[in-house]
Parts: structure tokens; sequence; C-alpha cells
């Protein structure tokens, strides 16, 4: 499993090997020397030994470039550092943090075996686009994994609806995105605008869910089991709610690792305010180099500031209906923002959609993206809803029927292998499209 994930990950830039081993070997040392049967003074060292290594390797290749180029603007004379990012740093880096965090804090006992690390580190079916999974949730199953037929029927299922969310629906609402996106102001009309940020909302959720159920299926398959990093986040109720639900490996390492360490919600009003800004501050730069990301980290900071001490009772007693319109409403513009290639496009699209648009309110273009992704419309808000726990309901309560048996034993496999079979038709005419999160 080791040799097959080095294999893999080299295929995205076999130079850059080296970091990662440095980060696997970085991590094992600092692990061993965090465990608790070390002294206090050396496992104190070893863990801020950690932090501030996988720290350094993460800011200079994912942002020295954009601190030089910011210097650069100010003193020209300083030269702008451009380095090639690896592919899957941020992730593997926060799970090498993970590890030696728990080691020091005793939730578990430091691992003695190097290739053991390295492959918690490495491994392939998450390596690159995430979940961040936690050594304490896949650590038994390093020491002894069990493989099965019945986990790698249920991991081939879960691979091939994660490729059918990529390919049939994440692609096809990159193509209205993209195009709406790359349009010059005087081009776009204001229902456009809004159906370019709407192509983008369920773009970078079936990419991410997708490649999130790809992960997931590939660990089942060879017996590893990685915890849910999506939970149909486009029906929450709330901004907090929806973070509840959207990238759940990164939310609560963030909570787990950065926000309660600072005290969280604990202390005065003021200290959970800076600790809300701080934590969505980092968030939003975990995303990539840009103050943009960090713009719609702050973004969310001030929505949750909002929802807790100013409007959030006011909220709780709307409709359901109100609630999920008033989420919905501010997810879309925190897409806006992280999609917008600068501050100045931005700016440009938010004019746009409240109706300051060269072409006016409609236009030819907003007609031929609804009709002609007609379908994949549809089903992109159906697969957004949570109607797979509706027939799973329905399934457990007639298990033991005919119905059921059908549904269960024949039904779900042929409906993958069905998606299966159109995402390799469409994969072999339509060009090359990568996921969205291989770039963070």
């Amino acid at each position: 499993m080791l040799l097959f994930s080095l294999a893999f990950y080299s295929f995205g830039g076999w130079r850059l090997m080296p970091v990662i081993f440095l980060s696997i070997v970085i991590n094992y040392i600092c692990g061993r020397l965090s465990d608790r049967e070390q002294k206090d003074s050396i496992r104190k060292v070893a863990v801020a030994g950690a932090i501030i290594c996988n720290l350094l390797l993460l800011f200079v290749f994912k942002y020295l470039g954009f601190l030089t180029e910011n210097l650069h603007q100010l003193f020209p004379g300083i030269p702008v550092k451009e380095l090639v990012l690896p592919i899957g740093i941020s992730f593997y880096t926060f799970q090498g943090l993970s590890y030696v965090i728990d080691v020091f804090r005793g939730e578990v006992r430091a691992e003695r075996n190097l290739l053991r690390i390295a492959l918690y580190i490495a491994l392939f079916p998450q390596l690159v686009a995430g979940p961040i999974v936690r050594y304490t949730t896949i650590a038994g199953e390093l020491r002894n994994r069990k493989e099965s037929w019945e986990n790698f029927e249920q991991g081939v299922i879960r691979f091939l609806f994660g490729l059918a969310k990529k390919v049939l629906l994440a692609n096809s609402f990159a193509q209205i995105a993209d195009s709406i996106f790359a349009q010059t102001s005087d081009q776009l009309s204001t229902s456009a605008a809004w159906l370019g940020i709407a192509a983008y909302t369920l773009q970078i959720y079936f990419d991410f869910s997708g490649y999130s159920d790809m992960a997931i299926g590939l660990g089942r398959i060879f017996g590893f089991h990685f915890l849910e990093n999506f939970n149909y986040p486009y029906v929450a109720i709330s901004i907090k709610d929806f973070w509840r639900r959207w990238h759940i490996s990164l939310s609560t390492w963030f909570r787990d690792y950065v926000y309660i360490p600072l005290g969280g919600n604990r202390g005065s009003k003021g200290k959970h305010l800076r600790n809300l800004l701080i934590v969505w501050g980092l968030t939003g730069f975990w995303h990539g180099a840009a103050w943009t990301y960090l713009l719609w980290g702050i973004y969310y900071a001030v929505l949750l500031i909002g929802e807790r001490y100013i409007w959030g009772k006011i909220l709780e007693k709307l409709p359901k209906i109100v609630q999920h319109v008033y989420a919905l409403f501010f997810i879309l513009i925190g897409w806006l923002i992280f999609r917008a290639v600068d501050i100045n496009q931005l700016f440009t699209f938010l004019t746009i959609l409240c109706g300051a648009a060269g072409t006016g309110v409609w236009d030819h273009q907003t007609t031929y993206f609804l009709l002609e992704f007609r379908w994949e419309w549809i089903f992109g808000v159906i697969a957004s809803l949570p109607l797979k726990q509706y027939i799973q309901r329905f399934i457990d309560k007639n298990e033991h029927q005919l119905i059921g048996d059908f549904l269960v034993n024949w039904g779900k496999p042929f409906f993958a292998l069905i998606l299966g079979g159109l995402s390799v038709l469409s994969l072999t005419s339509t060009g090359y499209n990568p996921f969205i999160y291989f770039q963070f």
C-alpha cells in the first residue's frame, strides 16, 4: 500500500517527492518524542518543533510566493519567489500535525513503525484532496486491516457514485461557471451572473464531495473506514448549520486544534470574537494564498458572529423555509468571493447582481444555459438533497420484504454500474477537468 501510494503520488510531480518524505520523517520523529513516556520538557519541544516545521514547510511552498509578490509591489527590488506547489500539501501537513498533537495530548500512543506513519500520511485514496483523516480514526486499521467482499462491494459502489458526481454533474456545471466568470462586465446580464454563481455552487459541491466519496470508497475497498466529509450542506438553515455539513474534516480540525486551544467561546465576548476571526482567517488562507480567500474566511466569521450575537435568535423563530433561503443566499455570495479571480472581479459581479448590468436583467445566454443543461440542473438539485436518506429509511423499513431486498441486492449496485458506465463514456469524450481542491 505504501509503495503504491508513493508511486501514485509521483504522477503529480516526482521531483517534489522529497517534500512528502521530509514531512513523514519530521512527524515520525516528533511523534516519538511527544509520547508520554518522554520527559515533559522533551515532549513540549517536540510538539513545538512539529508545529514549526510543518507550518514552515507549508509556508515556503504555498505562501512565500504570495508574500514576496506583495512585498515586490511595495519594494520593487525584492524578487518574487515562484515555487511549484506540491499536490496535497495542505492535507498531509494537517494530518501530520494532528497526529503529533494527539500523541502529545495522550489521545494515542506514538507509532514506532516508520512505515505505518508513512502510509498514514501518504495513503493514496485521500492523499491529494482529502478528507483530512485523523490518525486516531485509522490507527487500528493501519496495524490490522480486514478486507472483505462486502467492503469491496460497498467501496466500489461509493466510488462510482463519487465518480458520477464529478464527471456527470461537476464537469457540466464547470462549463457554465467558467464561461460566465470569463466574461467582462459589459457582456453579463444580472440573471447570467446569478446563474454563474449557482452553477459554481453546485460545481464545487459535486466536485469536492465526489472526490470525498471516491476516497471513502477506495479506502473501504482496502479495509479503511474514513469518516464522512459532507452531509448535504445546501439544506442548511443557518451558516453555522452549513459549516456543520460542509468539509467536516477541515472544520473539525480547526475547531479541535485552533479554536478550542485559543479558548473557544469561553471567557469574554471580545476573546470569542478574536478567536472566531483568527480561526476563519486561517480557514480562508488555508484554501489559498490570495486576498479573496482571506476575505472569504472573514466573511464567514462575520456571519457566524452575527448569528451568535445579533440576529440568531430572530432567525430561529422564522419559518424553516425562510431560514433556508437566508442560508442559501449567503452561501451563494460566499462562493462568489471564493471563485472571484481578484477583488476587482468580485466587486464587478456584486454590482451586476444588484442590477447594474450592461445587458439588462435577462439575456439569451441565460436561456441557453438553462435549456442546454436542463437535465444537469434538475439532477443536480435532486442530488444535493438528502434523497438518499429517505430511500435508506424505506429500505430499512422494508428490508425483509421483496422490494427492500431487491433495492439492497440489485437496485443500488445496478444503478451505480449504470452511472459508472455513463461516467466512462463522458470521460472519453471530454477534455481534462481536474478537481478544484487539487490546487489547495
